[in-house]
């Protein structure tokens, strides 16, 4: 998030598809996802769009239980996260 946050729209495209993270693919169609939207819903021009913040926040944790030996318990907390990317082509 920190290398595409304050770039054009392109070029933040060009840093995703190129990285070898996980995490950039679920980024990139989020970008895309913004930029579709800026696009549709507020007549945007797309050569113009900066990527204006980009973060992640934590969502709730899904808590499950697995059995183990002599009737214990072992705790599995499944961790989420929501990604917001903001674009705007205003200066």
């Amino acid at each position: 998030m920190n290398q595409i946050r304050r770039l054009p729209v392109e070029q933040a495209r060009d840093v995703l598809t190129y990285s070898n993270k996980k995490a950039a693919k679920l980024v990139l169609k989020t970008l895309d996802s913004a930029i579709a939207n800026a696009e549709v819903n507020n007549n945007a021009n797309i050569d113009e769009l900066v990527v204006r913040s980009a973060f992640v926040d934590q969502a709730p944790v899904i808590k499950r239980w697995r059995a183990r030996a002599r009737g214990r318990m072992n705790r599995i907390h499944k961790q989420n996260s929501h990604i917001t990317i903001i674009v705007s082509d205003e200066t």
